[in-house]
């Protein structure tokens, strides 16, 4: 648990220490529903969050995914953590290296959103999230981080029946690092320039991710046993069946 609370704290938390780890693990356990704010009491952030709210098929995991293809490939910024809200919505989230105006983020949501996912809701004024894991109390489900190349296997239920393996929350966020101020800049200025309707991607099926040390396999490219872990990260125990 406090090695989670630190990688929550070392990629998306105020460095303010507004919250106690003793109600940071209340909350992570599912005993505890809060809700923190990623801005601290001056007005500097240093986490993104962007909500893909469930549509029709899976057009909310392909809208989330050429984003995240977009941040890397277009915009040359580091792999988000994907999570599941356990209720309505993925969500991809971009850590910062250094905290910046928290305006200064929302105008990077409100560019990517125009240029990526624009029939989506847009939320610019609310800096308080239901930090993953934890119970989301309306559904009974739990929100959780998830391995990015199997996001589209929960597609139709936003959520787990039971809390994930706390190991495997902290494997999908301990590779992970913050956005460089010259590289939010430098986003900033790509997204604020003119595009043109055909440089602007069409929605992929798997995330890419260009990390040297990437751990999240496309579903295609997975092992046996990088299948299995996932399905018992969803608390599901497989059995195998060879065919000959």
């Amino acid at each position: 648990m406090h090695k989670l609370i630190a990688e929550l704290r070392r990629l998306y938390l105020p460095n303010d220490r507004r919250y106690h780890d003793a109600d940071l693990e209340r909350h992570l356990r599912g005993e505890l529903g809060m809700a923190v704010d990623l801005a601290d009491d001056e007005g500097m952030a240093r986490a993104l969050v962007i909500n893909f709210v469930k549509r029709p098929g899976d057009e909310h995991w392909r809208q989330l995914c050429a984003t995240a293809n977009a941040l890397q490939t277009d915009l040359g910024l580091p792999a988000p953590a994907v999570s599941v809200s356990g209720g309505d919505s993925y969500g991809l989230w971009l850590s910062l290296d250094k905290p910046v105006p928290a305006a200064r983020l929302q105008q990077l949501k409100a560019l990517l959103h125009q240029a990526y996912f624009a029939d989506q809701p847009l939320e610019l004024d609310n800096a308080a999230v239901e930090l993953p894991p934890c119970l989301h109390q309306p559904g009974g489900l739990w929100a959780a981080f998830i391995n990015p190349g199997m996001g589209a296997s929960f597609a139709d239920e936003l959520g787990l029946e039971m809390a994930p393996p706390l190991t495997a929350q902290v494997a999908f966020l301990e590779g992970l690092r913050g956005v460089t101020r010259a590289e939010l800049e430098h986003a900033l200025e790509v997204l604020g320039k003119p595009r043109e309707e055909s440089r602007v991607p069409a929605p992929p099926t798997a995330i890419v991710n260009t990390r040297d040390d990437a751990s999240g396999p496309l579903l295609r490219d997975a092992t046996i046993e990088q299948i299995v872990r996932h399905l018992q990260e969803r608390n599901i125990e497989p059995t195998l069946r060879f065919l000959k």
